[in-house]
């Protein structure tokens, strides 16, 4: 699989395809809608709908640091570039999307009513100071005092800057009034918690704490009145360009220190206000804050954050029932490797349990044929038991390889940690490729048997992380294939000198060859005009070049299966254009996550399964690592993730040729994840024949097989 480059053919879509294409940022809220259309789903227990809204406010401020904020800097260098799909310069692109952030916003605000009804039907009320009765009003003023000592309020004259105001923190801005003299104050809320909750009379109180503040602001400017009150938040730009942060292996860590402390401090992209404030106080906000309108958002009722689920006590039907990783791979320690040797191993997450493979590197750990471990690690759970491991095995004297990509958005913090953490027990720890995120996950074990070698290699869609393996869905294939364990072992070494591989026997790597090799498979597909199957399962689409050939495939007839959880830039149903195209999203109550490939029927169909999504940044930028499945019995299950997502009328959105998602009427019994739950608690893996032999079969069974 030799490198080659597509970059060249990156060119502008002329403007009769322009109508196949979406714009990516859009497209990304169209997700964020689908997550919030889970909060409006009554079939859902009333804490996870609650949920679903709290998730979709943290995905939007995400996506105002990143993305908004990468807009804000183009805009700001490069005004008239333009969006090689759409044909829109940075300016539109950032209107666009504020109206349709201003839609979902009126959504959002009808919903979280919605909610609080639906809670008091439960016992829980959101507290209302409009509408509070006196004995709430009394425990309200009484949680406050508790607090009074955590605040600190400035009073700011009409001249005064604002000063500098935290990142996604929490104040209180108040119009002040002393006889004829004007002024503001300004109450910070950063030590305090952002919810209370008390009960009275049998009922849960949830208190948001801004709006408690805002309610007694009086007793903090006592010699003043208080005009006008609202909380506000800024939101800042995290967009700190990769490519700003010098490469130099042995002063990484502290270049990343640097590009932290910088991210902190960079101008605001949104600023969320919430209440009624007065014209004046909103023009003093604005004033101090330097921002254009449309990245203000104000709303009377809808507070910033709504993360206080797990604050409330629930009874059983407000919550999904309790469900764990199950553990189907029925091996102890000594016999992972002996079972891989005739047969691979796939995990299935959230369905199947992480624990396997976290007990099949300490196997390696005191196996004495085992001489090292290489791994890539991209985010690790906070207490990572994988990274334990790894040091173990460092400790007991096998040569352990961790490239630990420091870039790995907003987990920076914890990954500088744990490559201290990992180089004290005696791993060696090297930090990727300059200029590209090592994104792969990928762990080789070589096993020395005399003059020999043998290698067992994970690849997966996910990271090595147990927490979001609870809540991901990712595949996990694991195999002793020797040359799979070669092109492994090759990739690492030109890793570890700040380069991927020219050339591979089995895996793709991008960016070398995982594009050419994919976009082969999908020709190879179209040449077969009607008779081709094309099935693709990503977290996203945009990479033009794929998105050509995929028009290209359904020119020719092939029948074309997309299941994109997020962005998806290509229209389905466009004549003469995608018309044999099907775009599907499912959002559920885990994370979609893994990426599967499926080119063709059987009995040529191939099956590949990796870490890399279709979007520009995975197929040229990042380093991803693809493998075929080639034994049956694993083929069989992946198939059976793709055919659950086929037939998902439950949790399944499908696009429409305008962009637009239509989730049919629910079909309970169809939930793709409810279907593959039951499936793969049900793949054991196992040392079956010394399971099923009995006694003297045990004993005398290799004597009969030697002398039959």
């Amino acid at each position: 699989m030799k490198k080659q480059h597509l970059a060249s053919t990156r060119k502008n879509a002329p403007q009769s395809e322009r109508q196949c294409y979406l714009d990516r940022e859009l497209s990304w809220l169209q997700f964020n809608l689908r997550v919030l259309m889970e909060a409006a789903d009554e079939s859902i227990p009333i804490l996870e709908r609650l949920k679903f809204l709290s998730i979709y406010f943290s995905n939007l401020d995400e996506f105002f640091m990143v993305r908004v904020g990468r807009l804000i800097h183009q805009n700001l260098l490069f005004p008239d570039s333009t969006d090689i799909k759409t044909g829109w310069n940075p300016s539109l692109q950032l209107k666009r999307i504020a109206r349709e952030v201003r839609r979902q916003q009126t959504i959002a605000e009808e919903l979280f009513r919605t909610l609080c009804f639906d809670l008091a039907q439960h016992g829980i009320d959101v507290l209302n100071f409009e509408k509070t009765s006196k004995v709430e009003e009394t425990m309200a003023k009484k949680l406050f005092v508790d607090m009074r000592d955590l605040l600190s309020p400035r009073i700011l004259s009409l001249r005064q800057a604002i000063p500098f105001l935290g990142n996604r923190e929490d104040y209180v801005v108040c119009a002040l009034a002393k006889g004829d003299n004007q002024s503001f104050g300004l109450i910070s809320l950063y030590r305090l918690p952002k919810f209370c909750v008390f009960e009275l009379e049998g009922r849960q109180k949830l208190v948001i704490v801004s709006e408690l503040v805002r309610r007694f602001s009086g007793m903090l400017f006592k010699n003043y009145e208080v005009k006008s009150t609202c909380a506000i938040r800024v939101t800042r730009n995290a967009d700190v360009l990769m490519e700003e942060v010098p490469y130099t292996s042995e002063e990484h860590r502290d270049d990343m220190e640097r590009m932290l402390r910088k991210r902190k401090r960079q101008q605001p992209v949104r600023i969320q206000v919430a209440g009624k404030p007065s014209s004046n106080l909103l023009s003093f906000i604005l004033r101090g804050i330097q921002i254009p309108e449309r990245s203000v958002f104000v709303s009377s009722s809808l507070p910033f954050n709504v993360s206080f689920a797990s604050l409330l006590h629930a009874t059983p039907d407000m919550k999904y029932p309790e469900r764990r990783p199950v553990r189907t791979v029925k091996l102890s320690k000594g016999e992972y490797f002996k079972y891989l040797e005739q047969k691979d191993i796939l995990l299935s997450f959230p369905y199947q349990s992480m624990t396997p493979f976290i007990e099949m590197l300490y196997e390696a750990a005191d196996d004495p044929e085992v001489v090292s471990i290489r791994i890539s690690l991209y985010r690790l759970a906070a207490s990572s038991k994988l990274a334990a491991a790894l040091a173990y095995a460092a400790e007991r004297g096998k040569d352990v390889l961790c490239l630990l990509e420091l870039r790995a958005r907003f987990d920076e913090r914890n990954n500088i940690d744990y490559s201290e953490v990992l180089s004290d027990a005696g791993c060696t720890v090297i930090y990727g490729l300059p200029g590209k995120k090592v994104h792969c996950k990928l762990c080789v074990i070589a096993r020395r048997h005399g003059e020999k070698f043998s290698y067992i290699t994970q690849v997966g869609t996910g990271n090595y992380n147990e927490v979001t393996s609870e809540q991901y869905c990712d595949l996990s294939l694991i195999t002793s294939d020797y040359q799979v364990g070669l092109d492994a072992m090759a990739i690492f070494d030109m890793l570890a000198v700040g380069q991927t591989p020219n050339e591979t026997q089995k895996l793709w790597v991008a960016p070398s060859c995982y594009e050419t090799q994919f976009m082969d498979c999908l020709e190879q597909e179209r040449q077969k005009g009607s008779l081709g199957y094309i099935a693709i399962k990503v977290n996203s689409l945009n990479d033009i070049n794929v998105m050509r050939k995929l028009i290209e495939c359904s020119q020719a007839g092939n029948e074309v299966h997309l299941f994109v959880r997020g962005i998806c830039c290509i229209r389905p149903g466009i004549p003469a254009y995608t018309e044999n195209i099907r775009v599907k999203s499912v959002v559920g109550r885990y994370l979609e996550h893994s990426r599967i490939f499926v080119f063709g029927r059987d009995p040529d169909r191939r099956i590949f399964i990796g870490s890399g999504d279709l979007l520009t940044r995975n197929t040229q930028h990042r380093v991803e690592i693809f493998i075929e499945v080639e034994r049956e019995t694993i083929r069989a299950q992946v198939l059976e993730v793709m055919e659950a997502f086929r037939a998902d009328n439950e949790k399944g959105w499908l696009m429409q040729s305008d962009g637009s998602y239509l989730n049919r009427p629910h079909r309970v019994g169809t939930s793709s994840q409810e279907r593959l739950f039951h499936y793969f608690v049900s793949q054991s893996v196992e040392l079956a024949e010394e399971k099923q032999l009995g006694f003297f079969s045990r004993i005398f069974g290799s004597f009969f097989k030697r002398n039959p």
